[in-house]
């Protein structure tokens, strides 16, 4: 889903940079989309790399992909170096304690935005409803003052807290609508692809909130809100 998410929104990603990600699974699923030419993947910690290669060879199969460049060093480094070259970035993250919580302020989606093209997407690990509306507020905040469109899609993981996972996905162009993906599979193309779990139709389910989260961002996310149900009158 963060991968297929904002390339499926952006009508012609051929080159893509992925924050972080280590254990390859984002990256595996990047380098299955046909636009895609090109990946640089900056992950600081060579050995997250090595440890999935050797015991998640499954998810880490990505890497052995000719279009991969990956690059061991900061992130924040690398984007300083890298402007207006990407039409879609990827922050595949960590918790924000500690040095990732870097990752989570306004200065890392600038920078972000400084590395985009000009109707460039980002994608970014949005963490977990139920644990962390507050922060996940705070972020769309920020957001809105950098980019003039902005959204958080969800999905269920059972690995993760609460068995659930957030995004948030940002774009340059004002005309980005992530709810409706650009780019869709029917049956075929998704067992070419050997995709799992993503589909159009769960692309656009993701931006379905429940209704605490809805009325929560209903500031910084356009959702199509039904009318209230009424009963007929008698």
């Amino acid at each position: 889903m963060m991968a297929h998410i904002p390339l499926n929104s952006h009508p012609d990603p051929k080159k893509v940079l992925i924050i972080g990600g280590g254990d390859g699974g984002v990256l595996r699923e990047v380098v299955k989309h046909p636009f895609v030419q090109t990946v640089d993947q900056c992950e600081i910690d060579e050995k997250v790399i090595e440890v999935s290669k050797k015991y998640l060879p499954h998810m880490a199969c990505g890497f052995d992909s000719p279009k991969v460049n990956l690059h061991i060093g900061d992130g924040f480094d690398f984007m300083k170096k890298h402007k207006g070259e990407y039409d879609v970035i990827i922050t595949d993250s960590s918790d924000p304690v500690g040095p990732a919580s870097s990752l989570f302020q306004k200065s890392y989606y600038e920078l972000m935005k400084a590395a985009l093209k000009p109707d460039g997407i980002l994608c970014c690990q949005g963490e977990c409803l139920w644990l962390h509306l507050n922060l996940i507020k705070e972020m769309l905040t920020f957001c809105k003052t950098v980019f003039p469109v902005s959204d958080y899609a969800f999905t269920t993981i059972p690995t993760y807290p609460s068995g659930q996972i957030g995004f948030i996905l940002c774009s340059s162009n004002p005309d980005t609508n992530f709810k409706e993906p650009v780019t869709t599979w029917g049956t075929k193309e998704l067992k070419i692809l050997k995709l799992k779990y993503y589909n159009s139709d769960v692309h656009r389910a993701a931006f379905t909130l429940p209704q605490f989260a809805r009325e929560a961002m209903a500031h910084f996310c356009l959702q199509n809100i039904a009318p209230a149900f009424t009963h007929p009158k008698e």
